[in-house]
């Protein structure tokens, strides 16, 4: 059995940037074993299976894996995903210079997710999507300390602009650690057997570090993350990170209403940068709404021959 897919480099504008996604058109009806060896064969951070919806009001069903496991939601497939789709050719509203916008809806195991596609001279160049859960937070249950020696920092390194650390999901659950400078992210290092001793069967087993400085002009957060429990051990960037710092960053903010927004570097250290835009909005003193945005850009399509499953 031959089957198609393509690639895109996702949250960047430009290629060998952001985050290689792969990309399996019509075949969300494969078995979910051929799924997982074709994402592990892949061997990137994630690879996506897209076929019809199963619901009204659906554009397409969507399956993501990693090489290790298959995960309800994440970000840089739904943004890739949405993208592709709308290259395909969608129905949206556009101007006479190939300018407007689309609205899908990704069913993801989370659930539906609402993703806004940007078109500029005809083609599809952003996505921004709305997560399908509002932020869960859970405390940490280890020291700055302890946390610090997991991701060869020093405690001094923790913290920075009255942050600490804590467990976040707004779809999947990150272990967000604030760090003070980008100088302690570039010296960042995770230790896999402290890893797996304090966070292997955690809640959250994903290590996102999280620092208020950034390199890039008119960036505000400088972010990395670890996957090794996904079989990712550093992701050059991540969605559903993005979304989960949308939440943390909000309550830290603590404001009764209001919007919030913040551009994130990623990437910088393992030579993929990559941009990503969060935005939350508080009403009622809560985080009501996360949205995380970003570019992608075509990169390769091809064949792969698996065994037949008929």
């Amino acid at each position: 059995m031959d089957l198609p897919y393509h690639t895109l480099d996702v949250f960047t504008d430009t290629t060998f940037g952001g985050n290689p996604l792969g990309v399996f058109p019509d075949a969300a009806h494969l078995p979910t074993d051929l799924m997982q060896r074709i994402a592990l064969e892949m061997n990137l951070s994630e690879t996506v299976f897209l076929g019809p919806p199963e619901g009204p009001g659906g554009t397409a069903r969507v399956r993501i894996f990693t090489p290790g496991r298959e995960v309800p939601f994440a970000g840089h497939p739904t943004v890739g995903s949405a993208i592709f789709l709308a290259s395909q050719g969608i129905d949206a509203q556009l101007d006479a210079a190939g300018c407007g916008e689309a609205t899908l809806v990704l069913e993801e195991n989370v659930g539906p997710i609402p993703v806004v596609v940007r078109f500029e001279g005809g083609r599809p160049v952003f996505a921004r999507f709305t997560t399908a859960v509002r932020p869960e937070h859970r405390p940490s249950m280890y020291t700055p300390a302890e946390l610090a020696a997991m991701v060869g920092l020093v405690e001094a390194d923790i913290g920075g602009g009255g942050l600490i650390p804590e467990m976040v999901s707004c779809g999947l659950e990150y272990f967000i650690i604030p760090i003070k400078t980008v100088e302690a992210a570039r010296r960042s290092v995770l230790d896999t057997g402290a890893w797996k001793r304090m966070l292997a069967d955690a809640w959250a087993h994903h290590v996102y570090l999280v620092c208020l400085e950034a390199e890039g002009e008119g960036v505000d957060v400088h972010v990395r993350m670890y996957a090794p429990g996904s079989g990712v051990p550093e992701d050059p960037a991540t969605g559903s990170a993005a979304a989960a710092l949308g939440g943390y960053l909000s309550k830290a903010d603590g404001r009764e209403a209001g919007s919030l927004s913040w551009t994130v570097e990623q990437g910088l250290e393992i030579g993929r940068p990559s941009l990503l835009y969060v935005e939350a909005e508080r009403v009622g003193g809560m985080t009501t709404t996360v949205r995380v945005g970003g570019s992608a850009v075509a990169v390769s399509r091809g064949t792969m021959t698996v065994p037949d499953t008929g």
